[in-house]
């Protein structure tokens, strides 16, 4: 007869206390908790019907211009536009304009919170310590796990799945934003102080600009994690592209996953180089001004 792991504690009635406990706050708390994100959800559902409203040509260009202000390179600029077009060329425009919506939102929120959190962890070595570890469970933990409070707290809709995307997200632009920060040249900040610089001007003048490509790799990779919430998001009501692909799952229909696919590809690349030709640009002006 095989033995088992001895079962030290009660994880039944620890998980039954749980359980009750969530349970009571979603019965105290629910309704507060939607009326207080109702900003949110507007500010998402106003931004998905302008990208949708815009003309297709009106989103190519401001993509495009994007681009180019971003890398000052003509193939990159290229591309972008390129893999703008085809993302109407495949029919998947309107689901596309959703995903952006929905990834603009996650990560303009998960930058603003996430920079002052990465600020206060390079400032002080006691919130360092304490905050690695649970920005490794953030990490680690499987994103199914985020969405069943979330769910239960709002029910299956925009917001859920926004803010499962956020908690999965958040994590590279605050550890980047602390990195970037404690690597700056310690001789720098020396003589910014000489100069009777105080505490926030050695922040603002000094330490922030020379860690902007760190903190705007930590952004493009917040970009890039956002997007890739789309298909699980779409499980719980966010809809757009990953709705596609699910419906493609349920349906056994290849051409619609494969379709929606390609558009969460495109966008990902879009994206991706936008960023990382700005991060490219502020680094050699950064040297070259050194």
């Amino acid at each position: 007869m095989e033995q088992g792991f001895p079962e030290l504690l009660d994880m039944r009635a620890f998980s039954i206390a749980l359980d009750d406990a969530f349970t009571q706050v979603v019965v105290a708390y629910g309704e507060t908790l939607e009326w207080l994100f109702l900003p949110v959800l507007r500010m998402l559902l106003w931004m998905e019907r302008a990208l949708q409203w815009l003309p297709w040509w009106a989103v190519l260009l401001g993509l495009t211009g994007l681009a180019w202000i971003a890398s000052r390179r003509l193939g990159v600029t290229l591309a972008v536009a390129a893999l703008t077009f085809g993302i109407g060329l495949i029919g998947v425009w309107e689901q596309a304009m959703a995903t952006i919506a929905l990834m603009l939102v996650a990560t303009l929120l998960a930058v603003l919170i996430g920079l002052p959190v990465g600020i206060a962890m390079s400032r002080s070595n006691r919130m360092q310590a304490t905050a690695l570890p649970i920005l490794d469970i953030m990490q680690t933990m499987p994103i199914f796990v985020y969405l069943i409070p979330f769910v239960m707290l709002f029910g299956p809709g925009k917001i859920p799945a926004l803010l499962a995307t956020i908690v999965f997200a958040i994590p590279p632009v605050i550890r980047l934003t602390n990195l970037g920060i404690r690597q700056v040249d310690p001789e720098i900040i020396e003589a910014t102080r000489a100069f009777g610089a105080s505490p926030r001007q050695v922040l603002f003048s000094a330490q922030i600009p020379l860690a902007l490509p760190a903190i705007l790799a930590g952004i493009n990779q917040t970009t890039m994690m956002a997007l890739s919430m789309v298909v699980i998001a779409s499980m719980i009501g966010a809809g757009g592209l990953g709705y596609q692909v699910l419906q493609g799952i349920q349906r056994l229909e290849i051409s619609k996953g494969l379709l929606a696919g390609l558009g969460i590809v495109f966008l990902a690349i879009i994206f991706d180089r936008i960023a990382q030709s700005y991060g490219r640009r502020m680094q050699k002006s950064l040297k070259l001004e050194g």
